[in-house]
C-alpha cells in the first residue's frame, strides 16, 4: 500500500505545481496525469484527494504553515508550496497517515523534485505544523526500548 500511496503523493505534488502555475481546471489536470499512468501502481483515489481537496481547503491549508515562513506565500517556489501544501493536507485531514509519515514523505519529495536545499526547509515547516496540528501523537510517540540484560550465566557481573 505504501507504495501505491507514495506513488500518489508523487503524482499528486506534480499535479498541484501544474494548478499552481498554469491555473487549468482540476479535472483537465487529473484527466492530463492519469493517462499515462498505471493505475494498478498508484493509488487513485488519494491521488484524487489530494488534488481536490488541497485546491478546496487552500486557505485553511495556508494558514497553518503561513506564520512559519521566512517569506511571503508566493515568494516560496512552486514546487515547494506544492509539498508544503500536499504535507499540511495530511497533517490536518488524514489523521490515519503518521506524521512521521508525512514530513518523511515530503522530503523525499522535496530532494526529487525541488532545489538543493529545499528538503531541509520543508522539514523545518512541516515539523513546526506536526507541533500544533499533532502533539498528542508526537507526545505519545513510543520511547526507545532499554537494551535488554542478558539472562546467560556467562554475563559479566
Amino acid at each position: 500500500m505504501s507504495q501505491i500511496r507514495q506513488k500518489a503523493r508523487r503524482l499528486a505534488t506534480q499535479a498541484l505545481y501544474t494548478w499552481q502555475v498554469a491555473g487549468q481546471d482540476l479535472v483537465d489536470i487529473e484527466r492530463e496525469y492519469l493517462l499515462d499512468q498505471d493505475m494498478s501502481k498508484i493509488d487513485g483515489d488519494y491521488f484524487h484527494e489530494l488534488l481536490h481537496n488541497v485546491p478546496a481547503r487552500l486557505d485553511e491549508i495556508d494558514a497553518h504553515f503561513v506564520p512559519l515562513l521566512d517569506r511571503r506565500v508566493e515568494e516560496v517556489d512552486a514546487v515547494e508550496r506544492a509539498i508544503l501544501r500536499l504535507g499540511v493536507y495530511e497533517l490536518a485531514f488524514r489523521l490515519d497517515v503518521p506524521y512521521r509519515v508525512v514530513i518523511n514523505e515530503a522530503i523525499k519529495l522535496a530532494k526529487t523534485f525541488g532545489a538543493d536545499q529545499s528538503h531541509k526547509y520543508i522539514n523545518g515547516i512541516l515539523d513546526g505544523v506536526a507541533k500544533n496540528l499533532r502533539a498528542a501523537e508526537i507526545k505519545a510517540k513510543p520511547k526507545p526500548k532499554p537494551a535488554a540484560k542478558s539472562s546467560s550465566k556467562y554475563a559479566k557481573k
